[in-house]
């Protein structure tokens, strides 16, 4: 069969549900919950059977990659945005992940939102996550990777919200928006200089670029600049570095969704772009340098933070910044192959983890039944390495989480608020010289006869 029949019928099975089933809605058609269970479980049944049969098509191709081209979003003189797709060993284990994690995660949700009124909402937002995450995991151009980037982050706000009656998840979702906003912005910089400096954004010419295979030599600031930014954006999306704060935040949301986007798929959508930007990456000193600062501080910081935490979602989001962190070094040293390998197992392991959370009290409760009520403390040979003092201190740098929040909070977000506060007291402000109103006409007098 076609690949590109394939391909196009991977990515159009989410995005045809979800555009049918919103117009339902809009409509106020209400169905039963077993028919939208039944037929979300359809879609990625389907789209796991296309899935297999794309990659017995990309394992027979000589070069075990197919690239796709359609043809141009839009073109200017010499600026063009292409509409392509590159299959690849890169390519195929991110999107067997979402699709077969979404599916358990869709499976798992019938039960574990029977009866909420966003029932059919949660799958709308699931359909359309997918549709996104595929889009950037097959897109050949960071152009095309900027559609599906913009549609993971929207969901994952939009789910972090889910309780919206809830003024707490508004509130942790619009700081997350915020914060996807600065690291974005840095991904599209980044497009936007690729298309002055190297006249296209597509993967292929940046290995192009890094082996000079065209010929051309690149000024080393231009590689800096570009690869810099790439690592900053992966870093938002990945909750790393100076983007660490939000993860915790967005455990607001319901336990399948933290699973499939901060336990699964959405965190490793930075790894993912990491991956792609290599070549551009390792040919900048201060990239290198910087990503693999970022992940290593916010492996330890994230290690501390989860030892101190009291319950199991926020704990599993720093768990998750850890092993993103490391996965973040071992990019920067250049094991390409031992990453990849890292973000199968730990996306898998995670969303399990996330999945089996409301059941871990249980878990605790008999397994220390089974042991007789004596159960060994764990990190004990941790304590051994630093006095008591110091314990101590790290222990209320743990429990504070770093001060990062406060930081930011200091930085940021009070500046911010200060300014809207006066952009909205001048909007409402009254004119210095108002108009006066046009003064009544004088009653008539009327005489009587």
């Amino acid at each position: 069969m076609n690949p590109s029949l394939l391909l196009f019928g991977l990515l159009g099975l989410p995005l045809a549900s979800f555009l049918l089933w919103s117009c339902f809605w809009l409509l106020g058609f209400t169905w039963p919950e077993k028919i939208i269970g039944r037929t979300v479980k359809v879609v990625y049944g389907l789209m796991f059977l296309l899935f297999l049969t794309l990659c017995l098509q990309v394992y027979q191709n000589p070069q075990h990659a197919i690239e796709i081209r359609v043809g141009d979003w839009f073109q200017l003189n010499h600026y063009e945005y292409p509409l392509a797709f590159q299959l690849d060993y890169i390519t195929m284990p991110f999107a067997g992940l979402t699709i077969l994690l979404s599916g358990i995660v869709a499976s798992f949700s019938v039960t574990y939102l029977h009866r909420d009124p966003g029932f059919l909402r949660f799958f709308l937002l699931l359909l359309l996550f997918s549709f996104g995450a595929l889009l950037v995991f097959t897109a050949s151009s960071l152009d095309l990777l900027i559609g599906g980037w913009e549609l993971v982050g929207i969901t994952s706000v939009l789910l972090i919200a889910f309780f919206q009656y809830r003024p707490e998840p508004v509130k942790n979702a619009l700081k997350v928006f915020a914060t996807y906003r600065l690291a974005d912005l840095c991904i599209l910089v980044a497009v936007f200089l690729a298309h002055q400096w190297y006249g296209s954004a597509e993967w292929s010419r940046f290995r192009e670029i890094a082996s000079h295979q065209d010929g051309h030599e690149i000024p080393a600031t231009m590689f800096s600049l570009i690869a810099v930014l790439l690592v900053l954006a992966a870093s938002g999306k990945s909750s790393q570095g100076p983007f660490c704060g939000w993860l915790a935040r967005a455990m607001e949301g319901p336990t399948p969704s933290s699973a499939i986007f901060y336990g699964a798929i959405s965190v490793h959508a930075g790894p993912y772009l990491l991956l792609r930007a290599a070549p551009v990456i390792h040919q900048s000193l201060t990239a290198t340098i910087l990503l693999f600062f970022i992940g290593s501080t916010t492996a330890v910081l994230a290690t501390m933070i989860q030892r101190s935490c009291s319950d199991a979602k926020t704990s599993l989001a720093y768990a998750s910044q850890t092993q993103l962190g490391i996965i973040f070094c071992e990019i920067a040293l250049g094991w390409h192959t031992l990453a990849l390998i890292h973000v199968v197992g730990h996306a898998t392991v995670r969303a399990m983890q996330f999945l089996r959370s409301p059941s871990m009290l249980s878990d605790y409760h008999r397994q220390h039944s089974g042991a007789g009520g004596v159960l060994q403390a764990t990190g004990k040979h941790y304590d051994a390495l630093l006095p008591v003092k110091w314990q101590r201190k790290l222990y209320c740098f743990a429990m504070f989480r770093g001060f990062h929040e406060a930081l930011w909070e200091r930085i940021l977000w009070r500046p911010l608020y200060a300014l809207i506060r006066l952009l909205v007291k001048i909007e409402r402000a009254p004119s210095r010289h108002p108009m006066k109103p046009n003064p009544s006409p004088p009653p008539s007098i009327v005489v009587a006869e």
